[in-house]
């Protein structure tokens, strides 16, 4: 036998049935951005790397890009996230452009990473941004966009969480335990370790990166303390508005919610599988105001959030929230009697899609047992029959493969009785 060439570690095939997933997710991601006013925009897929060493740590930069060299020199890198991108867009049109603006994009991304479950590295991401507002109520919003789409999808809270937190008031927090500027970066790091060691080992490890036996006890208080939010104006407005966008159901107050806190500098969330086995992020986003000024552009405010669609697909999957979709987008196959009857098989075909119909011509005159096979198979729901009996007549036969039922009408009257009988 011969050697398949096997895909790329990491990548996706898309048959037509995993295709049907994804641009049915694209398509409920469309709606639910439409429907806060959000407009559809892209970047290139290519990105000089001095883009990513600009913004993104060097961790993302250095072990986690695609990068190559180009025949004049410069590296360029498989983005690896959009916003980047995302500011440089802004910044070329500052001027230009009416504020608040309010972008979403969904699209491929790379990165190298160990593929494991929930993680690929190509994946299709959605990213969503408010940018030119400072508020609470922004915040709000881009949160309720997450939760409107849960809701969209059919997910609950019980299935799915969104976690807040806030960066000025961690800041305050570590202010009040003497954390030192080194070490809040490590701060953030160990609370992101908590949940995947044992409590001694966690303990064990706070000590040895720093932290002394009473900034640890505060510590632990801290990221226990689920009312802290009432201590910030940011947070009571956010919850506020929450409410009033009537998702409040799907979000709560997580202080140990601190991954990407040193890239955010207010509000921060994440949403988590909590129902099945993925148990992992969803969804991650926040505020950022630092990133225009270092793309070269004026500073300027933004929120958002970006989601992959694997963790989701399998998270809908699990669920049984995603539609079964039909095998074939026509309904109507149009076969081929003999070499005699070909181009008037073909016409037949050319005047139902005219009429706004989906429809297959055979490609061949085989047997009819065969075309009939082959509809059952794609789950074609009509058969049309041009042989000689109906050419002689000006008919066509219909044949409903559905209700094992069969009508006989006239040539000029096919796309009528078709659309009659597929209501």
């Amino acid at each position: 036998m011969k050697k398949i060439v096997t895909s790329v570690k990491g990548t996706r095939d898309f048959y037509p049935e995993q295709m049907a997933v994804r641009t049915w997710l694209y398509n409920n991601l469309r709606r639910v951005s439409e429907s806060f006013g959000y407009q559809e925009f892209e970047a290139p897929f290519l990105e000089s790397l001095e883009l990513y060493a600009a913004k993104s740590g060097e961790e993302l930069v250095k072990e986690q890009s695609y990068v190559f060299e180009d025949r004049n020199g410069e590296y360029i890198a498989l983005r690896p996230e959009l916003t980047p991108s995302l500011v440089r867009m802004i910044a070329q049109k500052q001027d230009e452009l009416t504020f608040p603006v309010r972008w979403w994009s969904f699209g491929p991304f790379w990165r190298y990473e160990r593929p494991q479950k929930g993680r690929t590295r190509e994946f299709f991401q959605w990213n969503i941004d408010l940018l030119g507002v400072n508020s609470p109520e922004a915040d709000a919003e881009l949160i309720a966009i997450a939760a409107g789409f849960f809701k969209h999808v059919g997910l609950e809270p019980k299935h799915t969480r969104i976690y807040v937190n806030n960066r000025r008031l961690m800041d305050t927090q570590f202010d009040k335990l003497e954390f030192s500027a080194e070490l809040r970066p490590i701060i953030s790091s160990l609370v992101d370790r908590r949940s995947k060691l044992s409590a001694d080992k966690w303990e064990a490890y706070a000590h040895e990166v720093g932290l002394t036996a009473p900034q640890l006890v505060g510590l632990k208080g801290l990221l226990s303390n689920k009312d802290l939010w009432e201590q910030s104006d940011e947070l009571v407005r956010l919850f506020s508005t929450l409410d009033a966008l009537g998702v409040r159901e799907f979000v709560e107050y997580d202080p140990n919610i601190m991954r990407g806190l040193l890239y955010y500098t207010g509000t921060v969330f994440e949403a988590f599988d909590t129902s099945g086995s993925v148990r992992r992020s969803i969804l991650g986003g926040g505020r950022y105001d630092n990133l225009l000024a270092e793309v070269g552009g004026e500073p300027l405010s933004g929120v958002g959030f970006a989601m992959g669609d694997v963790v989701i697909s399998l998270v809908l999957q699990e669920n049984g929230l995603v539609p079964t979709f039909e095998t074939t987008p026509a309904q109507v196959l149009v076969t081929v009697f003999s070499n005699e009857f070909l181009s008037d098989s073909y016409a037949l075909g050319a005047d139902l899609r005219h009429a706004g119909l989906n429809v297959i011509c055979y490609p061949e005159p085989v047997k009819l047992s065969k075309q009939f096979k082959f509809a059952d198979h794609m789950r074609t729901r009509l058969v049309l029959v041009l042989g000689p009996e109906e050419s002689a007549k000006g008919l066509v036969t219909i044949k409903d493969l559905v209700q094992g039922t069969q009508r006989t009408t006239e040539r000029t009257k096919a796309a009528r009785t078709v659309k009659d009988m597929l209501a």
